[in-house]
């Protein structure tokens, strides 16, 4: 009767893993076609990123705290909070995008449950590129011209390397990742740090046209959402209210999906903490604490049949981050987000006298962009 118990447990977490193992991994926005030897890994990898592609949302509702009346001698000067751009300005950055997911089994039994198949699956990949503004309008919206100069991606599933690409190796030359270099492509960004649009990216998509896995990578890495996403400063407030004093705060509603656990909002609040000068320029230094929201209850209310499966879980989270600013320039000299949440589920009647077995799973999201000249 008790093994009966354990085998009712671990076929509910092998079925909870084979519906999780439809989502982790991007960039791709379309399946892609590898070498016979990978197609099963590179079709899993493709299904994964479709499923838990965060969804690409403008900033929402920002809020700035009132702070009690001060004397006019006793208040701090404000400071913009803002992008500035000039025509044929040119800056270099590093972004840095992950996405990981694993699964492991815990507990007494001899082996794992029949089909279950852990480890991590995910992608990491870091581009450098030069961006050149080209025209700023009247509302301050820059059209810029992005080249890219570098490139690492690397792709898992189930602790399965199925990808690892450098430009810098001599031996990666020739993938068609490779002819991604010196490839340029165009978007719109305004001084709130939002990609309003990708102009133009025909000639670089043209250029690494193809049936592999590598070329349909590349492709994915010049689709409209991940360039977006790639180039979007997610930590600086709306127009009207980026006049701000060292202590202010302000906020804005990020929603992630994660497959059958459900959807969840989160509230990323920023706090101004200080403004130095830092090798005679102006800088900002603000932090970010994200908490679960309420504010988008009822849209997800809808997804609510996918996410009573995790009200099994225990569920524990950390979502932090960070923004420097150059104010004289109005450049990003950093910034960066880490969302880091993980599900835990134990065997409610394990044997007599024995570590009862568990079902461990998180997921991680990681963005960050540096100014590197």
């Amino acid at each position: 009767m008790r093994q009966t118990r354990i085998c009712g447990f671990v076929v509910s977490c092998v079925i909870c893993l084979l519906l999780l193992a439809a989502g982790c991994t991007r960039p791709t926005e379309q399946a892609y076609k590898p070498e016979p030897e990978s197609q099963k890994a590179i079709e899993t990898q493709v299904k994964i990123e479709e499923a838990v592609k965060p969804e690409v949302k403008p900033q929402e509702t920002i809020k700035v705290e009132v702070k009690p009346e001060v004397k006019p001698e006793e208040q701090k000067p404000t400071v913009q909070l803002a992008l500035k751009f000039a025509a044929d300005d040119s800056t270099t950055y590093k972004v840095v995008t992950e996405i990981e997911k694993s699964v492991k089994w815990e507990g007494p039994l001899p082996k794992e449950p029949f089909a279950f198949k852990g480890g991590v699956t995910g992608n990491r990949v870091e581009m450098t590129f030069t961006q050149q503004i080209q025209s700023v309008d009247d509302k301050g919206n820059a059209v810029a011209q992005i080249e890219i100069k570098e490139l690492k991606y690397l792709g898992k599933v189930k602790d399965n390397v199925v990808m690892d690409f450098d430009s810098t190796r001599e031996k990666d030359v020739n993938s068609p990742l490779h002819k991604l270099i010196g490839q340029s492509y165009t978007i719109e960004i305004a001084p709130v740090g939002q990609v309003l649009r990708v102009v133009d990216a025909a000639q670089a998509k043209t250029a690494v046209e193809g049936n592999t896995a590598a070329n349909k990578t590349a492709l994915a890495l010049l689709s409209p959402d991940i360039i977006k996403e790639r180039h979007t400063i997610p930590g600086l407030p709306a127009a009207d209210k980026n006049q701000l004093r060292t202590g202010d705060n302000w906020s804005s509603i990020k929603t992630y999906s994660f497959d059958m656990m459900g959807a969840k909002s989160y509230e990323r609040v920023y706090t101004l903490k200080e403004v130095k000068e830092e090798n005679n320029r102006k800088v900002a230094f603000a932090e970010m604490k994200a908490v679960p929201s309420s504010e988008m209850a009822e849209e997800l209310h809808k997804e609510q049949a996918a996410g009573l499966f995790s009200k099994m879980f225990d569920n524990t989270e950390t979502y932090s981050g960070r923004l420097k600013l150059d104010l004289d320039a109005g450049k990003v000299k950093e910034h960066l987000e880490k969302l880091q949440t993980e599900w835990v589920v134990v065997d409610p009647n394990p044997e007599a006298g024995k570590e009862p077995a568990a079902l461990r799973m998180t997921a991680m999201r990681f963005y960050s962009i540096e100014k590197i000249d």
